[in-house]
């Protein structure tokens, strides 16, 4: 196939989606399920244009997706405009640390008695499929940095947090099938993910503040170092990640708690009350002014990151998820094994938020549709990838291949259709805040 003809396709696939998305926020349908179905078009079941083989390929999608997780991290941390402090966090937390545990723990128990995996592979598979991404659903997670929605607060947080906390799951599989170091009696594993917990934690936040804080004295103070933030934003990212991978903690969680220090630096500044995000100013040619402003700086300068990684996010989203389209074909997914994303979806992921986030001062209607929007997507991919490139048996990556391309595919489709419909229904409905425990 001639590049001309690639320039041209992909060219109007980009129109189109640009020309689509506000049309499709008034359907029961979201711009991820139209980038799965491009891919499935252009793939071996469609028009047969483009062949992507997982296995062999494992090591460029575990790429693509570990810049897509960044970018992503990233984006949500600058979302979450919420002390730390605040009771908000309550729930994010819960689940991302205990519903998370319980939900690997439960699909290891499907995955031994039902599917016949060792115990190795279930919990590898439990580690895969615990991730959740609300970036492929995007009614769900924040609409601002100011919006403090329980729901959408919980939803977002959770997702920010639990792309970290399920890599020692990874790992812990990883061992017990014998293609990673734990030590005898997994006494490696556990003193390792203590610090690769914290220490990601503290790089994050520490490169975060620092960066930010040297950023704001330079152009309030000297009246320097003003645009280019998209080089700011990549600088970033790239510092605290490598940084945080260098020091054998958790590059995730660092990229995440990067984001949240920039915003806690501009909330510092400007109190509980932001001024309006001054990402893209209504007034041109006052960007510098702005940029400079001893009172707009920090916010304008929160305001510009997220701008631009919201903007790379979508990109980087589109590429992935046509990606994944192409590989839906019969000789990586085996469509017999759907069977688990109904107990995934159905089962598990309501006993793990049942279980594992107790109190939180939700209501009953907010725990349902976080039971709900367990959303499947990039995080998965990219686990799934990252234990390919460990070595792992071909006839095993293969399993895990059909069963996580199924779930996330599912997952595109039926949390899709359901976000708009369901959202409108909750914002229709009464949703006091409850009082504190």
């Amino acid at each position: 196939m001639k590049a001309e003809f690639w320039y041209l396709l992909i060219g109007f696939l980009l129109v189109m989606v640009a020309i689509s998305s506000s049309m499709l926020k008034r359907l029961p349908l979201s711009t991820t399920m139209l980038y799965l179905l491009t891919g499935v078009l252009l793939g071996p079941v469609g028009f047969d244009l483009f062949h992507l083989d997982p296995l062999n390929h494992s090591s460029l999608l575990e790429r693509i997706a570990e810049v897509a997780v960044i970018v992503s991290l990233f984006t949500t941390g600058l979302k979450l405009r919420v002390s730390l402090r605040d009771k908000l966090w309550r729930v994010p937390i819960q689940l991302a640390f205990g519903s998370m545990t319980l939900t690997v723990g439960l699909v290891a128990l499907v995955g031994v008695y039902a599917i016949g995996l060792p115990l190795g592979a279930a919990i590898l598979l439990g580690a895969v499929l615990a991730p959740t991404d609300p970036v492929l659903a995007s009614e769900v997670q924040l609409e601002s940095p100011t919006d403090t929605d329980r729901l959408r607060f919980s939803i977002t947080g959770e997702a920010g947090l639990n792309d970290g906390t399920a890599f020692p799951f990874v790992i812990l599989g990883l061992g017990l099938l014998g293609v990673h170091e734990i030590g005898e009696w997994g006494w490696h594993w556990v003193a390792v993910d203590v610090w690769a917990i914290t220490g990601g934690l503290a790089i994050g936040a520490g490169g975060g503040w620092v960066i930010g804080k040297l950023v704001l004295y330079l152009r309030r103070e000297r009246k320097e170092a003003v645009g280019l933030d998209e080089f700011l934003a990549l600088g970033l990212v790239g510092v605290v990640y490598r940084g945080a991978l260098l020091a054998h903690t958790y590059g995730f969680l660092a990229v995440f708690a990067a984001g949240l220090a920039l915003r806690s630096l501009e909330r510092m500044h400007t109190g509980d009350q932001a001024p309006e995000e001054l990402a893209t100013p209504a007034e041109a040619g006052k960007e510098e002014e702005i940029a400079t402003h001893p009172e707009k700086a920090p916010a304008y300068l929160a305001g510009s990151l997220l701008g631009i990684n919201e903007q790379l996010e979508r990109v980087l989203e589109f590429g992935l998820v046509l990606l994944v389209g192409t590989m839906l074909t019969a000789p990586f997914v085996r469509w017999d094994e759907l069977w688990l994303v109904v107990i995934l979806f159905v089962i598990v992921r309501p006993i793990a938020v049942l279980l594992g986030c107790p109190g939180g001062g939700i209501t009953w209607q907010q725990r349902g549709l976080i039971s709900w929007f367990g959303i499947r997507g990039i995080g998965s991919i990219y686990y799934l990838m990252f234990a390919i490139e460990h070595s792992l048996p071909p006839d095993l990556a293969a399993r895990l291949i059909s069963i996580t391309l199924g779930v996330v595919a599912v997952s595109v489709v039926v949390h899709g259709i359901s976000a708009t419909p369901l959202m409108k229904w909750y914002h229709k409905t009464d949703h006091p805040e409850p009082q504190p425990e």
